[in-house]
């Protein structure tokens, strides 16, 4: 399962590649409750084709409506939902639901020139191997790419210069190092999140019992060659091992600490998790820097029992990883 806002972009350049003007919508900021973050997109056509969402259905209403209507006209306009102010090229429109959404509206004409622009955007969204931020400039609504810092916001508007400057992040990616029923969980999980998921399983006996959830991929090789492939682990990338099998995990994570995986982690109770430390101080030769970026035991600490449960603590704390958070913060 590919992620909303890839497909928001995929979807954009097809409908480009068709000859119809799209529009582009970006989040830029929110003020109270939102369920989308910034830099979230929505593409849609004039006659009301969309993909992607803004809030939780009543901007998308709105936003469609006044686009039937002939609004948005100009190559890039900034909209306040849920406020109120004057100026044709901003106009603001009150949020029934509550709360204060900015949004970057691009109108795209069907050009070699945007086709290239949505083209460079997928593959920076596939990739990841180079940061990027995506910069708009309000004035005439042109727009092109500039490196970008990994870290800090994923949107900055500059208004001196009235200039959008958007983070292009690679793809959430969880790749699973071995099949198991916590596995199989896992992937269930992430692909509801919108993670693009991988299970790398080699061992046929385990292969011919295997459940793979719909939108898995599955890979018949070793996790470690898999995770060691140019490419494959950007630091939007998560590795989970969750097998049992020290063939399987230790060797996962002997591979996963030489990439730039944002999050590494294997299962097991703490006197396996300082059994297998040491392992891979002696026998992997892994320093203690690379030690510590492994999660061990992994997952938030839940008291789980079941393999859907424990399958919760890791997805869980993958998320409190990806967004930041501390331990003692939840």
């Amino acid at each position: 399962m590919q992620s909303l806002d890839y497909r928001v972009v995929k979807q954009a350049t097809e409908w480009l590649d068709e000859g119809r003007t799209v529009w582009l919508c970006t989040v830029l900021s929110t003020f109270g409750s939102s369920p989308r973050e910034p830099g979230s997109l929505m593409v849609a056509t004039a006659e009301g084709d969309h993909v992607g969402s803004l809030s939780g259905g009543c901007v998308e209403e709105d936003f469609l409506e006044r686009l039937a209507a002939g609004d948005y006209s100009l190559p890039a306009v900034t909209v306040r939902y849920g406020d109120h102010g004057e100026g044709p090229s901003n106009p603001r429109v009150r949020l029934p639901c509550g709360g204060v959404l900015d949004v970057l509206v691009e109108r795209m004409v069907a050009n070699d020139e945007n086709r290239a622009h949505c083209g460079q955007l997928l593959e920076a969204m596939v990739s990841g191997q180079v940061a990027l931020a995506r910069q708009v400039r309000l004035t005439d609504g042109a727009s092109w790419f500039e490196r970008s810092r990994c870290n800090g916001p994923r949107v900055r508007v500059n208004q001196a210069d009235e200039t959008v400057s958007i983070r292009v992040g690679a793809l959430s990616r969880l790749i699973l190092a071995g099949y198991s029923t916590v596995a199989e969980a896992c992937a269930s999980f992430a692909i509801s999140l919108g993670y693009e998921v991988i299970i790398c399983e080699p061992r046929e006996e385990v292969i011919a019992n295997a459940r793979i959830p719909e939108g898995v991929r599955f890979e018949p090789v070793l996790p470690s060659l898999y995770i060691s492939g140019d490419g494959v682990c950007t630091a939007s990338t998560a590795v989970v091992a969750a097998t049992h099998d020290p063939k399987i995990d230790d060797l996962a994570m002997m591979a996963a600490v030489k990439t730039p995986a944002g999050y590494i982690g294997v299962m097991g109770s703490r006197k396996t998790s300082q059994a297998r430390a040491e392992r891979l101080r002696r026998s992997g030769g892994l320093c203690e820097d690379e030690i510590r970026r492994i999660h061990m035991p992994i997952g938030l600490q839940l008291g789980s029992k079941t393999p859907a449960e424990i399958a919760l603590a890791i997805m869980a704390d993958i998320v409190r990883v990806k967004r930041a958070r501390e331990l003692n913060e939840l």
